[in-house]
Formats: structure tokens, sequence, C-alpha cells
């Protein structure tokens, strides 16, 4: 039978022996070991650890196990390296006739992967008695027969092999007859009588001799049938076979009731004597319940099924015997032909459905394939899918090592379906198939990923405190352990922000929330750095970066600057009556904390002692005349003025101005009643400041009146030297600079506001 020969594609199979990373596939080791039938279980065989030259505990770390193709006969105890018995083991129904009985079976072992093949032969004991099938054999004998003929009995069945098998026969003594034993060319032995004097049917009718059947065992167990010997009156001729040999060829798909063959004897007497029936003889009991012979016709039919993987040719004694008692024996020779009628086995010798990411080239599964059948009936292709990470290798005996190719990743797939196929190269074609899911385990391989690397988030001023401002999130492409994210504030660049108490994060979800309320003006942004980490080990992690913006809101009013609110003596405006419309008086100058729109300020003449003399520019502040100046408007004005911003809702403020309406600048300063009052009171700063500003004025208007006669000197190059010497006439008029746009100059602009604000 040449079941099990490999046929396996180039591109995943290799034919011979190998070692590859770490695997090694042992295959020249062979052990023997031995064990007597019917021991107990958990009997001792052998220790394999001493046996294989194995450290202590080298078992355990290497995962040793034995496999077999069928039961699982022995089991092995791993910590004491020990090989026991599994069950109580009958060599009879193991191997049945077979000598020596063997078990095949592998041990199995990791870190290098090795397969050590061994046998296990079982010992016979002499546990089983010799049968004769039937306890009376009925032998007719011519009375003319001649001396030293032999007859051939049936012979008896011992279920014990070799030594404890039948090793002879004996009769009981008697003057007629005495045994010979005769070989077989089956191996086997089978007694003849052999006839020692000749027989007188006249003075004895029937003889009754007793036939023992001896085994080799110790001590021997016997068994007896009684041949009882008819002699019969003078029949000349014996039936006779056309063939002393018969062939033939069955399917062992044929059906039952086929005609497997046919014999035929004849015989020369008439009458009785020539009526010939057929049946078997020396048959075992395995032909007698497959075949069944017609007594008349000698036709051989089938009454079960055919197996070649059980039986491959029967050797079937027939016997013809005519009505006077004389037989003849032929032997009919059946071979039974294989046909493609079993598929391939896979046995799974070891099987692991999990594998780490990243490992390298790691043994997933051990099997063996076989085919029952023979030739091409037996040869097989074994295979796995092309488009996976996995290899399929084979070792001996037509073993095979599922592995994978490399490192897998679990993000790119974390499940594999491996379909090991196994086809004979029969007509029709059949295969096996063995599916086999492998689930690839997460390494901690993958830190967490932000959705984004920077965040802005906006939270208004003045919120309140706890308030949730935003969220991050991170994601980890790994799994269980590995995916669980947990988020912490990393420490601040800048160790003047004081991070802790501005916000805090949930380190579950990633929500960030102010701690306390924040204030635009204090605090217009800030910045900092979020860790998300993994729970795995060791634990990866990544950063992102986090900008808070404050949203400015309303709440602060406008502030004036000037004139200064600071409770001192109010400031005096002196505006000449000669000034035109749109003369600038002053301007209000005001801020606001408050950034963006609300801080947009505008200005409203709120109140004024003569309505529609003086005007505020809604944007700058600047105050003006709105009119020319008469006589008749009174000397003493009172202006207040809004300042409000553009905020939702807008806050205001207001400033009072004083206006002293004079003749020119060089008329005595004529403080108001309630404006002496205040200086009465006020302190000598405030003196002192009056005393500064009366200095620089007339600093200022000295050096306004030099440069206007220089540049009357350079013009006038005729001019005498006692003009260029001081100004002429009265006081010049455009000193005071009253031009379309009703402003002062520009330089006179900048003192005044720079001494007021002063």
């Amino acid at each position: 039978m040449e079941a099990g020969m490999l046929c396996c594609p180039r591109q995943r199979q290799v034919l011979f022996l190998f070692m590859f990373g770490g695997v090694s596939l042992a295959g020249s080791g062979f052990g023997q070991y031995s064990v007597t039938e019917e021991t107990e279980r958990g009997s001792f065989v052998v220790n394999l650890a001493k046996d294989l030259g194995l450290g202590d505990q080298e078992l355990v770390s290497r995962g040793a196990r034995v496999v077999s193709d069928n039961k699982q006969h022995l089991l092995l105890d791993p910590h004491s390296g020990d090989l026991l018995t599994n069950e109580k083991l009958d060599r009879e129904k193991l191997c049945g006739l077979t000598e020596p009985c063997l078990l095949y079976f592998q041990i199995l072992m990791d870190n290098p992967f090795q397969i050590y093949r061994a046998e296990l032969r079982v010992r016979d004991i002499n546990d089983h008695s010799p049968m004769f099938r039937d306890k009376e054999t009925v032998l007719k004998i011519l009375e003319n027969t001649a001396e030293g003929t032999a007859f051939r009995l049936e012979r008896a069945e011992d279920s014990d092999g070799g030594l404890n098998g039948i090793q002879s026969y004996i009769i009981n003594p008697n003057p007629f007859f005495h045994i010979k034993i005769s070989d077989s060319d089956e191996g086997m032995i089978y007694p003849e009588l052999v006839l020692d004097k000749a027989l007188d049917r006249e003075k004895q009718h029937e003889l009754s001799l007793t036939l023992t059947a001896l085994d080799g065992g110790s001590p021997p167990r016997s068994g007896t049938t009684t041949i009882r010997i008819v002699i019969l009156d003078i029949n000349d001729n014996a039936p006779q076979f056309s063939q002393t040999m018969y062939e033939t060829q069955a399917p062992e798909n044929s059906p039952v009731g086929s005609l497997i063959a046919k014999v035929s004897a004849g015989d020369i007497d008439s009458g009785v004597n020539a009526d010939i029936s057929y049946s078997f003889f020396d048959a075992s009991e395995d032909i007698r319940e497959t075949f069944q012979i017609n007594p008349f016709s000698g036709e051989i039919v089938l009454i079960v099924l055919l197996d070649y993987e059980l039986v491959k040719s029967y050797k079937i004694n027939i016997q013809a015997m005519d009505g006077g008692g004389l037989t003849a024996t032929c032997t009919v020779l059946v071979e039974v032909l294989d046909i493609n009628d079993n598929p391939p086995e896979l046995i799974m010798s070891s099987l692991s459905n999990h594998v780490a990411e990243n490992s390298p080239e790691t043994v997933l599964a051990v099997f063996r394939i076989k085919d029952r059948d023979s030739g091409e009936n037996g040869k097989m292709h074994c295979y796995i899918q092309d488009n996976l990470p996995f290899l399929l290798k084979p070792s001996v005996e037509n073993f095979y090592i599922l592995m994978t190719e490399g490192g897998l990743d679990r993000e790119s797939q974390a499940e594999y379906n491996i379909t090991i196929t196994v086809t004979d190269l029969g007509t029709p074609r059949l295969k096996t198939q063995h599916n086999i899911t492998v689930t690839v385990s997460d390494v901690n391989d993958n830190a967490p990923a932000f959705s984004q690397t920077t965040y802005t988030l906006r939270v208004h001023e003045n919120n309140s405190p706890a308030l949730h401002i935003g969220s991050v999130s991170a994601t980890d492409r790994d799994s269980g352990a590995n995916a669980q994210v947990t988020y912490s504030l990393l420490p601040p660049a800048d160790p003047q922000l004081p991070l802790a108490s501005l916000v805090s994060i949930n380190a579950d979800n990633g929500q960030l929330f102010a701690l306390r309320s924040l204030d635009y003006e204090a605090l217009q942004a800030f910045e900092f750095g979020v860790r998300a980490a993994d729970r795995g080990s060791p634990a990866l992690s990544s950063q992102a970066r986090v900008r808070v913006l404050v949203l400015d809101d309303n709440d602060n009013a406008p502030f004036v600057l000037y004139p200064p609110q600071n409770g001192s003596a109010p400031c005096t405006e002196l505006v000449p009556r000669a000034a035109e419309a749109g003369y600038l008086v002053t301007k209000v100058v005001a801020v606001d904390g408050d950034s963006g729109q609300n801080a947009w300020l505008s200005y409203q003449l709120l109140k004024a002692t003569e309505p529609g003399l003086f005007g505020v520019w809604a944007h700058n502040g600047e105050v003006r005349t709105a009119r020319l100046l008469s006589e008749r408007d009174a000397v003493k004005h009172r202006l207040v003025v809004l300042v409000r911003d553009n905020g939702e809702p807008p806050r205001s403020a207001s400033v009072t101005l004083h206006v002293l309406l004079v003749d020119g600048f060089s008329q005595p300063y004529l403080p108001l009643p309630e404006v002496a009052a205040a200086e009465a009171r006020a302190d000598p700063l405030t003196v002192y400041l009056v005393v500064a500003l009366a200095s620089v004025s007339s600093l200022f208007l000295f050096s306004v009146l030099v440069f206007v006669a220089v540049r009357l000197c350079r013009r006038s190059r005729a001019a005498s030297a006692g003009r260029c010497s001081g100004p002429e006439g009265h006081f010049p008029g455009h000193l005071v600079d009253v031009s379309g746009a009703g402003t002062l100059s520009q330089s006179y602009q900048y003192e005044f506001i720079q001494f007021h604000i002063l």
C-alpha cells in the first residue's frame, strides 16, 4: 500500500527534511519501547527524559506531548518524564494475528520544535486457548483406502501469536491413525490424519478420535475436537475439480450478491456416488462472513461489502463431496481491487489558534495526513491558500507544520481563516478540508494618536468654575488594555503659568474644565500640552498642544484719562473769543480695558451750559466750538461728556469740562468762584502744576515768536537789524492757529496734551 505519497506545490512545499528559524524537524531518531499486554492503566513504559537525554523539567518547558494516529494509548507525565499506558492494552484487539504488534506514535516538543518517532511493541501473554470451530468433525473414509493416505483436518484458531500461538496437534492413541503436522504457505500449521492400518467396515463401522491443539505458552493451553470417522463401502471414484487453483478479482465496491467465482467438479461414478455438493473447507470466520457458496452450483457470491483497506486478498478452500463421501479440494484466490473510495485523512496532533502579533516564525499546527487507498489513489497533494502569510512545511512520515511566515500585524488583520486542503490523485479525486481560525493577539505596538496635533479652545471670561471648555480625543489601534487611553496634563513650558489652577482634564475621556473664572484683561491666552497614554506594558503615549483663547466680555467701563478724574481741582480750558467755528477746545482721552468692539469708544455731549455752542466729535472725543463766539456768550461754561463703549450691553463713563472764554491768551486767568475755592483747598502739588503750566506755556509762546521772527527775517533780506531784533506792534493773532479745521497746531496740541496728562 502506498498510502501517504507526497505531491505538494513547489511554492509552499519542501520534500526533504529541513531546519528553519529555530524549528527543528528531527526524523532520524526512532525509539523502540515495549510493554506487556493486559497491564493496568498507568503502567510504566520508559522514562523519556532520560531516554532522550533531556534535562530536568525540559519536557515541561518544551511542552512535550505524545500523539498517535488513532486512539491515545499512552500518556506522558512531563514532570517526571515517565511514559505510561493510558489503558489496559489487548494485543489481540489491537493487532489480531499480526506479529509483532507495533503501535507507532510521535513525541512533539517545542522551542525548538522537534518530532521524535517511536514505536511501542505490545508483548503477547498466553491469555487465549486454542479453539476448534466445530466440536465434532465427520470424516468419511472408504474401507479400501490405502495405508499412508493423509486426510487434512480443519485447524484450530488461537488469538495469541508467536510462541503463545498453536504449536502442535495430537490425537489419542489408536491402532489406525496418527497426526502429521504440515506447514501452509500462510505461515501456519495444520493437522493431517494419516492412515496407519487398513479399515474393515464389516468389523467396525466408525471410529471416534479426539484431536487436541496445543499452544506454546507457559503453562500451555489446549483445545479439543472430536473426529468421527465413518467407514464407507467401496466408492470407486472421488470427485475431481476442473482446476486446482482458481484466481479472480473483485473491486472493493462490488455490491452484495455479486458473483465472485464459480467452481466445478465432476465424478465419473454414477447414481448417488456421482452427486456432488460444494462447501467451504477449513475456512476462517472472516471468509464465512464475507462469502457464500451454493452447494449445488459451486457459485461463490458476496454477502458483505469488500474493503481493500482491511483485506487485500482472500484464499478460499473449497471441498467437493460426492454421495459416497469421497472429497476433493481446490483453492480460490480472490484479489480485492482498490478503488478511490477513501478521502485523505488529516490527523491534528497540535493546534494553537492564537499567535501574538509581531512574533517571528511561529508554529501554529502540527498534523499528519494519510490515505487508506493505494497507488495513485493514495498519493496526496496538501496545500493552503496562496494569499495568506502562512507556510505549510512537510516533516517526516507525512507530518506537516503550519506556521507563520513572519510577524503579523493585528491592526491590519486580527483574524485569519486558513483552509488546509488534502486531495488524492485518484479518479475521481477525493479531498479533505480542515478549517483553522487563527486569532492574532494584541501587542502594545501602537501609541495613542490624537485626532489633532493642536487644539484651539475658546472660553468667555468671567466663566463659572468647573466649566467644560472642550475635549481632546485620542484613539489607539491596539485592543483591550493596550487600547485604553488615559489623559493627563503636561507641565507647562512657562513655569510662571499656574496651569494646575487654570484647567483640569478628565483622565478617562479627555474633557477639559476651567477650574476658576478667567479674566481676559489679565490673561488673553495660554497654551499647554496634553499626554494620552495607553495601559499597555510598557505604556506608549503621544502628546498634543492645546491653546485656550479667552474671549473678551464687556465687563469694563471706559476710563477717562483726560481730563483727570483724581478728585483734585478741575482743569479749566481757555478759549479765545476770536475763535472760529470748529476751534479745538480740548480732547477727552479715554481707554477701555476690554478689546475688540467692546473697546470701541464713542463720545457724546451730554450736558452744556449753553447748548449749541460746543460739540463733541463722536469718534475721537475732540471738543470744538460749534459756532462763532459773541460778546453775549457767558464767560464760564460747564460741559458733561459721555463716553460709551460698543459692547453688549454698552458701558459708559462721563467727564465734566470747565471752559472759560477769554479775549486773548494775554488776559489774566480769571478763576471761577468754585474753582477759586477748590484752589484754596488744593495741596501744594496743584500749585506746582499750575506754575509749571504757566512756565511751559510762556516758553512755548516765546519759542513760537522767535521762530516766526527768524522766518520773517530770512524772507526780508533787506530788513534792518532793528526789525529783526524783536516783534513789532501788538501781539500777533496768527499764533493761535484757527485753521479751517478749527484745530491747534500739531506742536501745540502735543505740548498741551502732554501737560495735562502729567
